[in-house]
């Protein structure tokens, strides 16, 4: 009976006391380090285990997620985060972290969700995010983000929220993009994008919430988005689309499609006329 009670009272400890790989402790070390630790508002004790730090959490001696929202990070985002191949879950919301997001992002297989937003991150999103094909939510808003939209953001197909709004990027929305079936929020306003915006958009059957205000896109707003069933917040205006929308586009936008004439000057796009629609004023 003693002999059972010790090996018991061992298993007890060994649980307890339980650690994650060298390989996952040095790459926490090294976030750590990268990201000014000893300034956070709640740092790490490094001389206890992994699994008593803020915001580490530890399932089966591995680190699955990691929040440190709104802690005093400053600094720089490891490359070594790729190391961390069983993490589901990276928060880093408002903080200062700057430079460049790593491409070792892409090595997480097993991320479901990184948010990064309200941030200094700048320079362009690297096209390695698309190899971490089991992402559901990339949030990435208030950032200095530069350059185009990767298109191999259209690999992601478990993609759900797509919010990158408030950073520099420009260029066109990837077509890519419209094959996301799943997307339920689209979030892209307050950036420099240009081009158009496709009638492809109408494969994004479950979009709830699309935001692309505030950009330099231009030609005529596709019909198509009347085909967007599940689309309750919807804000296009400030933009430089032209032409004609129907009622029901008119409605579904926020601002009732106000858009940017070549003059600079704010107009409202006009209703399409036909014998039972009336038309909306042009200012």
């Amino acid at each position: 009976m003693r002999r059972f009670v010790t090996l018991f009272a061992l298993f007890l400890a060994t649980t307890a006391f339980a650690e994650v790989s060298n390989a996952e402790r040095k790459a926490l070390l090294d976030f750590y380090k990268a990201a000014q630790g000893a300034q956070w508002t709640h740092t790490w004790d490094l001389t206890k285990p992994v699994a008593t730090w803020y915001g580490v959490k530890v399932e089966n001696d591995q680190v699955t997620a990691i929040d440190l929202s709104d802690n005093n990070l400053s600094g720089s985002l490891t490359a070594k985060i790729g190391d961390l191949k069983y993490l589901q879950s990276l928060v880093l919301f408002k903080n200062n972290l700057e430079g460049a997001l790593p491409t070792s992002i892409g090595q997480l297989k097993k991320f479901q969700i990184l948010n990064v937003s309200f941030n200094k991150f700048s320079g362009t999103i690297p096209a390695e995010i698309g190899n971490a094909v089991s992402l559901t939510e990339l949030v990435m808003f208030m950032n200095n983000f530069s350059g185009t939209i990767p298109s191999s953001i259209g690999t992601l197909t478990q993609l759900q929220t797509l919010s990158l709004y408030n950073n520099r990027l420009t260029g066109d929305i990837p077509s890519a993009i419209y094959a996301l079936k799943g997307l339920r929020t689209l979030e892209l306003n307050s950036n420099e994008l240009t081009g158009s915006l496709q009638p492809e958009i109408a494969n994004l059957t479950a979009l709830e919430t699309l935001s692309l205000f505030d950009n330099k896109l231009n030609g005529r707003i596709p019909v198509e988005i009347e085909k967007l069933d599940n689309l309750t917040a919807m804000n296009i205006s400030y933009n430089k689309f032209n032409g004609f929308v129907t009622k029901k586009m008119y409605a579904k936008d926020m601002m009732n499609m106000t858009m940017i004439n070549e003059q600079g000057l704010a107009v409202n796009l006009s209703v399409k006329t036909d014998p039972n629609t009336a038309i909306a004023n042009e200012e």
